[in-house]
């Protein structure tokens, strides 16, 4: 399986911010939309991510608070990412070695989507059911052995 597969299984739907986006409407959005992550563009090029990591550590930073903060200064500079032909055992590498919980998708230098570590997880599972399947369908055809 590669993460063009579990892409088609997505909602289209893609949220994004710009570094000069005010901490407080990301995370709005974040709330709202019920998303882990917003990838973060500027000029049509990716140059970040803002996760859930980032918000709790700004708000450890600054007891609680957000203030006038932009995603520039908080979010990752330089994400992990992938490409619509990366195995997906490749990507649950990458995720576990690199604790990233989310990789965006680029073909080239455009934004394809993003996957999360649940999206990889559900994709794997439903996988390995429909292989079970058929192998239990196998199973349960299996020819009589001729008797001599």
């Amino acid at each position: 399986m590669i993460v063009s597969e579990i892409l088609q299984l997505k909602e289209g739907t893609l949220f994004t911010a710009t570094p000069e986006t005010r901490l407080l409407d990301a995370i709005t959005v974040m709330a709202e939309k019920d998303i882990g992550s917003l990838v973060v563009m500027s000029k049509g090029v990716l140059v970040g991510m803002l996760t859930f990591r980032e918000l709790i550590l700004t708000l450890h930073r600054h007891a609680g608070g957000v203030g006038d903060a932009t995603v520039g200064p908080v979010m990752e500079k330089d994400p992990l990412t992938c490409t619509p032909k990366t195995d997906v055992n490749e990507v649950r590498r990458m995720m576990l070695e690199h604790h990233a919980r989310y990789l965006p998708v680029l073909d080239g230098a455009t934004l394809l989507g993003i996957i999360s570590f649940f999206d990889v997880a559900k994709a794997v599972l439903e996988a390995q059911n429909f292989e079970n399947q058929m192998l239990k369908a196998y199973i349960r055809d299996w020819p009589a052995e001729a008797t001599e």
